[in-house]
């Protein structure tokens, strides 16, 4: 069947037909000119018909060899284009790159690490999906994600993007007004606390917390629950609860005392963000700016 030749043979093919010389089509493949009739042979042998004809002097195209040659030589010439522009995606910054994250990673490390690559590489283009949950990344047709480190498989390459990321229980100056204190994490229990959804099975998210080698996790509960930290900060802002998000996102509330720190002594450091991504092998230009640009340099 013609769809089971070697693209090689039918190209050979193609070569000595436009050039009517098999010495001319051999010097221009780099081989030699019995090696190159001997695949033509077999070609035409595989297909159980004369592709070409040959006299002493010149070599044409039979006329089922005329109808092969008309059909591939535009297909042949489509695909050498498209693997030519393929190198451009090995040698010049450009192209997609897909990237998965949650939402204080995309606005906290991505954005403002990327944006000035943006600025600078006019032909490279970043799509960021924001989600929760951990992403096949392959499946998903994404060339990277952005989880934190205890959350990479092991099979993948990953490169560090931040320190460990510290986590604080806030809640407005007007919500706590006339409350009792909280001074542990049981006491979270008794409030009402911001939820955040999981997308994994459904559930709550566990607040956890740590103090001197001693762990614990608390279900808190409450009359709201969002899937974006950014909508949960806000809540705690007007004043809907207790909220458990990264301190980086907060810090200027809470200097600003629009927002109040508590459990302090209790609040946990989990592992940085990771880029994790499935090979080292044949990195496009475009994909190796990004993890330059994103890349953590510790001071």
């Amino acid at each position: 069947m013609m769809t089971r030749e070697k693209l090689n043979d039918l190209q050979a093919f193609v070569m000595v037909a436009n050039e009517r010389s098999f010495t001319r089509a051999a010097a221009l493949l780099g081989v030699s000119r019995s090696a190159l009739s001997h695949t033509l042979q077999g070609l035409e042998e595989r297909l159980g018909v004369r592709l070409l004809t040959r006299t002493t002097r010149s070599v044409s195209p039979t006329e089922a060899g005329e109808r092969l040659l008309n059909v591939l030589a535009p297909r042949l010439g489509e695909i050498e284009a498209e693997l030519a522009s393929l190198s451009a995606f090995r040698d010049k910054p450009a192209g997609t790159i897909r990237i998965t994250a949650h939402d204080h990673a995309i606005t906290s490390i991505l954005w403002p690490r990327l944006l000035p690559v943006l600025r600078e590489y006019p032909d490279i283009n970043i799509e960021f999906n924001m989600g929760y949950e951990l992403t096949d990344i392959a499946a998903g047709r994404f060339d990277a994600g952005v989880r934190m480190g205890d959350q990479v498989d092991k099979d993948m390459i990953a490169v560090c993007l931040t320190p460990d990321v510290q986590m604080a229980v806030i809640a407005s100056p007007a919500y706590l007004s006339g409350k009792q204190p909280i001074v542990k994490p049981e006491d979270l229990l008794s409030h009402n606390c911001i939820n955040l959804r999981l997308p994994t099975h459904g559930g709550l998210y566990a607040w956890e917390f740590e103090q001197n080698g001693q762990k614990i996790d608390v279900r808190v509960s409450g009359q709201s629950v969002f899937n974006n930290t950014f909508l949960m900060i806000q809540a705690a802002i007007d004043g809907g609860g207790l909220a458990y998000v990264p301190y980086d996102v907060v810090v200027k509330y809470i200097e600003s005392g629009e927002l109040i720190q508590l459990l302090a002594d209790w609040s946990p450091c989990f592992p940085g963000y990771y880029l994790y991504y499935p090979s080292r092998q044949h990195l496009p230009a475009a994909f190796a700016i990004v993890i330059d640009a994103l890349r953590w340099h510790q001071r």
